[in-house]
């Protein structure tokens, strides 16, 4: 079976291991894009979108990891 074009909040929590909240709160802030459809206005994320957002955060992680170099003391 393929996977839906589109997720819930809810799923998209779950495949983040974060909460329903979290995920609320980044897709009304704008760091992770969402449609909202239907009548009552139902939040939806692309699955492509959720996957260039990890992508994203994997490059803004490593670049922080690389700016930010661990100490000998914090390597012991």
């Amino acid at each position: 079976m393929t996977e839906p074009r589109f997720l819930l909040l809810s799923d998209v929590a779950a495949e983040l291991n974060v909460s329903d909240s979290q995920v609320y709160h980044m897709v009304r802030g704008g760091e992770l894009p969402a449609i909202k459809i239907g009548g009552r206005g139902q939040w939806r994320v692309e699955r492509a979108k959720l996957e260039e957002y990890i992508a994203g955060k994997y490059a803004e992680t490593a670049a922080w990891v690389r700016d930010n170099p661990l100490s000998e003391r914090e390597a012991d």
